[in-house]
């Protein structure tokens, strides 16, 4: 399996159930050390960039704090990636402030959020350390619209401070809307990677869930 995710662009890594993203994603996170290959962050292994601070993983399934508010859960987790830089936890905070655009909510406690709040205070948590890389387990995963639309806003905007981004989703438009560049796996193997357009271009399709169907050996209906 070979991809790059280069700094100032989301991609996307998309696949069957089973198919190995998450897997792939620990693994780019320094969690799974044990796996077969060399795997590259910010010119280091997984692991030591974990370590140094290179990269920024949130999981599928994670939660704040709920004793601690909006702001407090910024501030704590400013103050173990920044490592005594008192200066770029401040900053830190900051940024994750406007990237989860939740306002006064961040004085209340989480233990009071919708889970769409708790998640966009989680992207924001992950995204205002401005890593080389973060990574985002299924960011969307059982939102409604309106806090949905807003998460992608949020990561949309992300790369403009240079560091990659690396996704991974089951919804097609939002990969389309997101993505510069999309990886399909398929059986813990590259099946397709490419642009949007690059990806629609070779299927011959308008349509990227044509695009996964086809690459994928799912069915078609055309």
């Amino acid at each position: 399996m070979t991809f790059r995710a280069n700094a100032g662009e989301v991609t996307c890594v998309v696949g069957p159930n089973g198919a190995g993203k998450t897997t792939t994603l620990r693994v780019a996170a320094g969690i799974i050390t044990n796996y077969q290959g060399e795997v590259m962050v910010a010119g280091t292994t997984p692991g030591k960039a974990r370590t140094e601070g290179k990269v920024a993983y949130l999981p599928e399934e994670a939660y704040p704090y709920e004793r601690l508010t909006g702001y407090e859960n910024l501030q704590f987790y400013a103050t173990l990636y920044a490592r005594g830089d008192e200066e770029r936890a401040a900053k830190m905070v900051e940024r994750g402030a406007l990237l989860s655009a939740l306002g006064e909510a961040l004085h209340r406690r989480t233990s009071e959020y919708s889970r769409g709040m708790k998640r966009r205070l989680l992207i924001a948590r992950t995204l205002m350390t401005e890593a080389p890389l973060s990574i985002l387990d299924e960011p969307t995963s059982g939102l409604d619209i309106e806090s949905s639309v807003r998460v992608r806003r949020t990561i949309r905007d992300a790369p403009s401070s240079g560091g990659a981004v690396v996704l991974s989703s089951h919804n097609m438009l939002e990969v389309e809307y997101l993505c510069q560049r999309v990886v399909l796996i398929n059986d813990g193997m590259v099946a397709v990677q490419g642009t949007p357009r690059e990806l629609k271009e070779a299927f011959s399709t308008d349509d990227m869930e044509e695009v996964f169907l086809r690459a994928s050996g799912g069915r078609s209906d055309s």
